[in-house]
């Protein structure tokens, strides 16, 4: 089994790069935000406990008044502990509407800001992860770069199952030229390389064409009519992004 230690190694170094941005200005600002909304709803729960404890007082009041005076004015009184009871029942279910509607606002829109700071920061870090790559390729002798990421897409074509691999056969077979795109323009010389090892794996009569694509980053992409293989920087980022979003907004049954 043959390991191309130099794409291992450019994958590693992006998702890397990536952990760390994320740990550094995703968790701080959604902590910080769901704090201040606890803060709040604890606010409101405080709020109401405060009038659960002066409808408490004013009861037990009303019931100290009972016991210093006459038989006389029992029906009174009873009255009034009926009325003092029915006003707080309204106020505690008054209340207790109030706060569930709070909370519901208030987790809703911590939900909601949680949401725009997660695309925020995962955009942000798209940028930096971008800025940061295409610095580490301008290091990178751009020989030693193409052998990786043409070897890769290489092993991906000959990995495609039998209907993918088909349809790039189907195009061989009829003279169609594929499209290879790179992120940065080819010599004469690489350009030579790489159609030699995509007719090995493609067969001899296959045709291609290149384009040049700076959104890739680096790397190289093949399209067919049907199909497209990718093995580029942009590709993983798109990738990683991808599955970002899909472990912050989880399928519920």
């Amino acid at each position: 089994m043959h390991i191309d230690w130099w794409t291992l190694a450019l994958q590693t170094v992006n998702v890397l790069v990536l952990i760390w941005i994320l740990a550094r200005f995703f968790f701080r600002p959604v902590a910080d935000i769901v704090a201040k909304r606890q803060e709040e709803t604890n606010k409101i729960l405080a709020d109401a406990a405060a009038a659960r404890d002066e409808a408490a007082a004013i009861r037990a009041d009303a019931e100290k008044a009972h016991a210093g005076i006459g038989a006389e004015h029992d029906r009174l009184i009873a009255e009034a502990r009926k009325l003092a009871q029915s006003e707080k029942a309204k106020l505690l279910a008054q209340s207790s509407q109030e706060i569930a509607k709070l909370r519901s606002e208030a987790e809703a829109s911590i939900a909601r800001d949680r949401v725009a700071a997660q695309e925020a920061i995962i955009a942000h870090a798209s940028e930096v992860s971008i800025d940061i790559a295409q610095r580490l390729l301008a290091r990178l002798p751009s020989k030693i770069a193409l052998t990786a990421f043409l070897d890769g897409l290489c092993q991906e074509l000959c990995a495609l199952s039998s209907e993918a691999r088909e349809n790039f056969m189907s195009a061989a077979a009829v003279g169609h030229a594929m499209e290879v795109v790179t992120a940065a323009p080819l010599s004469k010389e690489e350009t030579e390389r790489v159609r030699n090892a995509l007719k090995e794996v493609l067969g001899a009569g296959a045709a291609f064409e290149f384009r040049t694509d700076a959104a890739l980053i680096a790397g190289i992409e093949l399209h067919s009519r049907n199909a497209f293989v990718r093995n580029s920087w942009r590709a993983d980022l798109d990738r990683i992004r991808k599955e970002l979003g899909r472990d912050e907004h989880p399928v519920r049954s």
